[in-house]
């Protein structure tokens, strides 16, 4: 899908508030109503609006530790790569997880309530799967940046 100039507003706008309305949308990127809700519902066809979420304060959550761990594999082979991953997407606590180049296999970001149930993950959760070579954690100590907003040229 092309974008124009008028896509890119809209997805601009929709990024800052998803719950912006049709009327405030259509004024913010100076189009009517209309054409604006067909542009909208062209993107979400085309796929490049997959689709609305509230996103929430981690730490109001009581969910403030981050951890960033990296998983080395036994073996690369599709099988193992395909076990891992599918136990991954069941675990909550796991909010992003990358398949790696270079020395590691994976990266994840885990959430916890603190380090007691970090360890709780760890032990009963990652550690259990097999196929893992080695586990490495970092804790993140502050978050400088967080965004989810895509920067569209």
């Amino acid at each position: 899908m092309r974008l124009d100039a008028i896509d890119r507003k809209i997805l601009a706008a929709l990024q800052g508030d998803g719950r912006m309305s049709i009327a405030d949308l259509s004024d913010a990127v100076g189009l009517s109503a209309s054409p604006c809700l067909r542009r909208v519902r062209a993107l979400e066809e085309a796929g490049l609006i997959s689709r609305y979420v509230a996103v929430l304060d981690q730490r109001k959550a009581g969910l403030p530790v981050s951890v960033f761990v990296s998983i080395k594999l036994e073996r690369q082979q599709e099988e193992a790569l395909d076990a891992f991953s599918a136990a991954i997407r069941t675990w909550p606590e796991v909010l992003e997880c990358y398949l790696m180049t270079g020395p590691r296999d994976y990266l994840l970001r885990v959430v916890a309530a603190d380090l007691d149930a970090y360890e709780r993950f760890l032990k009963q959760k990652l550690t259990r799967l097999d196929g893992i070579a080695s586990i490495e954690s970092s804790f993140a100590l502050e978050q400088v940046k967080y965004s989810h907003v895509l920067p569209l040229p």
